[in-house]
């Protein structure tokens, strides 16, 4: 994951309110910091390539801008220049210890409409813990008050492993490094090239659509315990996995994976608390995979690669995961975004020939109402330069439809567009 995400809530906003909005968004944000008081503190390097959160209430930053243009001038909102200047920017040059671990930039537009633009701690916070603390904030900014159910739950402890550490019980493929393009032997030469952002909408109908042809042909190439239909997600996220290999036209023999991001709050026996409030994700890959099959064999077989890779996380394999990272001595090598005190590339490539598609589809964004009605889009402000990094999100129409945020090589990114509405039609 990267060291920080960024979020863009923008709102259409009546002029007339623009006087007490900075206002009331900063009383909100400081008495919603009470009870999320770990977002107000700062992290530190220790041992091993380590971090250790000091609650030291240093506070966030929030800033405050204004733009001569119109929310319809920023287009389909792909992250680009425009965006990228409504965002708070984290000086990676300076200590870790001087990082805030929230920024929030509030921009308001000549035409009434506002942006409210946040970049949180990734070591912090995941995405169910950032959309938690975004409608508490929300509901402190209408005036209403937090109840007793609302509240964060901080215990750490819960998660530590046992003593004396146990062996790892799996083999553990999402810690080794993922395929290269072959004849080759490193990535440097993928990192150079230029990547482009698209922002595609998919309609209920061509959701459904898709998972009704996931579903239709089994497919017995894949080691599955559940035999229920493919969700919304595993169906449009292998369709996208099979446009992205077919936009970039490596050999048939090609290996690729898609990492994917599992939320384990659930998924442990016991379960964690409904308000533990931190980063509970873990990443998952798809198994050995080429080109040719991928292509070849029917959306089954992709949806259901994807399938063995959710379900490999049960409770036992997150917990011998959870030990398997306690048990390095320095866990630098298995960061994904944050290393040595700088912000960096990814240790391990995850672009061409292989994709990250992350799900924001359940994730109650669009219930953020800081009382001025419900958001118009809430999406990732930054995709970085990622090549093959993909975000499926519900659209703020609430009618089964979806958004979907990708970066991608720009040189495959016109082919893949029409790949993937091509092949919806049936």
């Amino acid at each position: 994951m990267d060291s920080y995400t960024a979020h863009l809530y923008l709102q259409s906003h009546r002029r007339q309110q623009r006087e007490k909005t900075v206002e009331t968004l900063k009383d909100s944000l400081s008495r919603v910091l009470v009870p999320y008081y770990p977002l107000a503190g700062r992290l530190h390097w220790i041992h091993g390539g380590r971090l250790e959160l000091h609650c030291n209430a240093k506070g966030v930053l929030l800033l405050e801008a204004y733009s001569e243009a119109k929310l319809d001038e920023l287009g389909d909102l792909a992250p680009m220049k425009a965006i990228e200047d409504l965002v708070p920017k984290v000086d990676y040059g300076s200590p870790i210890e001087d990082w805030p671990l929230l920024l929030v930039q509030v921009t308001r537009f000549s035409c009434g409409g506002l942006c409210v633009a946040t970049v949180m701690s990734h070591t912090m916070v995941d995405g169910w813990s950032a959309a938690k603390f975004f409608n508490a904030w929300a509901k402190l900014a209408r005036g209403d008050e937090l109840e007793e159910i609302e509240m964060p739950f901080h215990d750490r402890t819960i998660l530590q492993s046992l003593e004396p550490l146990m062996p790892p019980r799996f083999e553990h493929i999402e810690f080794t490094k993922p395929p290269l393009r072959l004849g080759h032997t490193d990535a440097k030469e993928e990192k150079k090239k230029e990547t482009s952002v698209a922002i595609l909408k998919v309609t209920k109908e061509q959701v459904e659509g898709l998972r009704k042809k996931a579903n239709e042909t089994p497919c017995q190439d894949v080691d599955m315990v559940s035999t229920r239909p493919y969700s919304r997600y595993e169906a449009i996220a292998s369709h996208l996995w099979r446009c992205i290999c077919k936009a970039r036209a490596n050999d048939n023999s090609q290996p690729t994976r898609v990492t994917l991001v599992i939320d384990f709050r659930s998924r442990l026996k016991p379960s964690l608390p409904p308000g533990y409030f931190g980063n509970t994700v873990l990443q998952t890959v798809t198994s050995k995979c080429v080109h040719g099959d991928l292509l070849a064999k029917p959306l089954s077989f992709a949806a259901g690669k994807l399938r063995e890779a959710i379900e490999r996380m049960t409770d036992e394999y997150i917990r011998s995961a959870l030990d398997f990272i306690a048990s390095h001595k320095d866990v630098g090598a298995l960061r994904c975004g944050l290393h040595n005190g700088a912000y960096t590339n990814p240790p391990n490539y995850l672009g061409n020939p292989n994709a990250s598609i992350l799900s924001w589809i359940n994730l109650p964004f669009y219930g953020m109402d800081f009382g001025w009605g419900k958001p118009i889009y809430v999406g990732p402000a930054l995709l970085n330069d990622d090549d093959g990094k993909t975000y499926i999100m519900s659209s703020p129409a609430a009618d089964g439809s979806l958004i979907i945020a990708l970066r991608l090589q720009t040189e495959c990114m016109n082919s893949f567009k029409k790949f993937f509405y091509e092949d919806m039609r049936w």
